[in-house]
């Protein structure tokens, strides 16, 4: 159903369909993890350093209303500049996003959500969440668990965040490190 709101750019659909290593990107550190420029260098340094290893990049993003696989630099630059005045996004507010047309930085699971619909079979990600410390009085438990467990987008991750050994345990076959990409993709 969300499809009809999907904007695939044409070198990642292009790299899709001809069976190109594609690595979807979250959009979340741009917006929210560093100050600008120093956002937008690095997002371009990692989408480089992905081509520069064989693959086409696909940083995710809503930008008003449109989800969004592969981010252009003018895209990155604007979300880069708009930084947290640009929601965070996760897998409960993407219908609303959309229907405002809104901008959303996407989140690990939103991120998955967006690759798997363009048909993207990998995302690279610092680190993925879990079960947050007391959660068995605050139910603080990452969406990013239950995204690994129904959406097949296989997570190429720096780390666990901590307290979420569930996902190493429990969905081995769904992340990989960074060194294993090679041997993942050959």
């Amino acid at each position: 159903m969300l499809n009809q709101y999907l904007d695939v750019n044409p070198e990642v659909a292009e790299a899709v369909k001809a069976g190109k290593p594609v690595v979807a990107l979250e959009s979340t550190i741009i917006s929210h993890g560093m100050p600008y420029p120093q956002n937008v260098e690095t997002a371009l340094k990692v989408e480089q350093i992905i081509r520069d290893n064989g693959a086409v990049p696909a940083t995710t993003a809503i930008i008003g209303g449109r989800l969004k696989a592969g981010l252009t630099h003018e895209e990155i630059e604007y979300f880069g500049k708009k930084g947290q005045a640009i929601n965070k996004c996760s897998r409960r507010d993407i219908a609303m996003i959309c229907a405002k047309g809104e901008d959303g930085a996407s989140t690990v699971t939103t991120t998955m959500i967006i690759a798997h619909m363009a048909g993207i079979k990998f995302f690279a990600t610092g680190g993925i969440g879990g079960v947050h410390r007391g959660a068995q009085q605050t139910f603080d438990i990452s969406a990013d668990l239950q995204e690994l467990a129904s959406t097949p987008v296989n997570i190429l991750r720096h780390r666990v965040y901590p307290y979420s050994d569930t996902v190493q345990k429990n969905f081995p076959h769904s992340t990989a490190d960074i060194q294993d990409w090679k041997s993942i993709t050959e």
